[in-house]
C-alpha cells in the first residue's frame, strides 16, 4: 500500500513546526510518503531547502512523492505566456532537487468577461493556449526526470471531460492527471463517475472528502463554500463525508493505477486529528 500525506493537510502546523517538522510528523504518523505544496518554506525556490527536505525525508524513511504549485497560462505573469512557462520551469528544477517523481501545476482559472464580452469565454477557447503551456513544461520536466500533471481543481479546469480533453490535447507522454477524488464535487460531478473517466490518466491521487448540502437551502455557515452550481461543501475527515472513497480507489485499481494515495485534508477539525483518522480510513479503503 502506498499511503502519502500532503503538507497542505497540516494547515497552520506547517508554520508552527516548519517544513522539516512536518516531515518528521508525517514519519511519526507512519506514512510511507510525503507530498509538498509550495509556500513560504520554499524560500524563493532555494535548492538547498529542497535538498534539506529530501535528506530529512530519507532519514525518516519517507519517500518524497510529489510537489504542487499554482499556475495560470492565460493571465499568469501578466499574461506573458513565455514568462509563465519559465516561472513554472523554475519550480520543475526545485521539484527535481526535492527528489519527487511528479509535479502538479495548475493551468488556468477561467476567462474574464472584460468590457461586457459574452463570447470566447469557454474552455475550448482557452484550450490551445493552456495546452501550449502544459506541453512546454512537460517537455522541459521530462529532461529533469519529473513528470507533470494537471489536477481537477479551480472550477474552470475541474470537470472530468475538460481535464481529459486537456491531457489528450497536450498529448505528451510526460503529462497526465493528478486525480482528486473529492474535487469533482466542486463542479457538481459524482466522484465515482468522474474518477472512472480520469483513472486511465492517473499519475497521482488525492484522497479528499466533503460534507454536502443542497443549494436549495441557504449557506449553512462558516466553513462551507459553494460549488459551481451553488450547492454547499465543507471539508471532511477522509471517510466521514459523502465521497465514496473505497469505490473510487477500486475504480483506480481496476484501471491499473498502482501509485500513491495522498491524504489532502481541509476540514474544520484539528489538522493532526483529521490526518490521523483519515489515514485509518485510507488504510481500510486501500486494503
Amino acid at each position: 500500500m502506498k499511503d502519502c500525506v500532503s503538507s497542505y493537510s497540516f494547515g497552520g502546523y506547517v508554520e508552527r513546526l516548519g517544513i522539516l517538522g512536518v516531515i518528521a510528523k508525517a514519519a511519526e504518523m507512519k506514512f510511507g510518503g510525503i507530498e509538498f505544496v509550495e509556500g513560504a518554506w520554499t524560500n524563493g525556490l532555494d535548492k538547498k531547502v529542497a535538498a534539506g527536505c529530501r535528506e530529512e525525508a530519507a532519514n525518516r524513511g519517507l519517500e518524497c512523492v510529489s510537489y504542487c504549485i499554482g499556475a495560470d497560462f492565460i493571465y499568469g505573469s501578466g499574461g506573458d505566456l513565455k514568462a509563465e512557462i519559465d516561472r513554472v520551469k523554475a519550480h520543475v528544477d526545485f521539484a527535481a532537487a526535492l527528489g519527487v517523481k511528479n509535479m502538479r501545476h495548475d493551468v488556468a482559472y477561467g476567462m474574464r468577461a472584460e468590457n461586457g464580452r459574452k463570447s470566447g469565454l469557454g474552455y475550448d477557447d482557452a484550450l490551445p493556449r493552456i495546452a501550449e503551456g502544459c506541453r512546454a513544461v512537460a517537455e522541459y520536466a521530462a529532461s529533469a526526470g519529473v513528470g507533470t500533471m494537471t489536477e481537477n481543481h479551480g472550477y474552470f479546469s475541474q470537470d472530468a471531460q475538460r481535464v481529459e480533453k486537456l491531457i489528450n490535447t497536450v498529448a505528451h507522454p510526460n503529462f497526465g492527471a493528478l486525480v482528486d477524488i473529492g474535487n469533482f464535487m466542486c463542479a457538481d460531478e459524482a466522484p465515482e463517475r468522474s474518477v472512472g473517466i480520469m483513472a486511465p490518466y492517473a499519475k497521482h491521487v488525492h484522497c479528499k472528502d466533503f460534507h454536502y448540502k443542497s443549494g436549495t437551502s441557504p449557506c449553512p455557515g462558516r466553513g462551507w463554500f459553494p460549488t459551481r452550481g451553488q450547492n454547499w461543501l465543507r471539508g471532511a475527515i477522509l471517510g466521514h463525508g459523502v465521497v465514496p472513497v473505497a469505490q473510487c480507489i477500486r475504480i483506480l485499481k481496476a484501471a491499473g493505477y498502482d501509485g500513491w494515495y495522498s491524504i489532502e485534508f481541509e476540514g474544520m477539525e484539528d489538522n493532526l486529528l483529521g490526518i490521523e483518522l483519515g489515514l485509518e480510513n485510507l488504510v481500510s479503503a486501500i486494503s
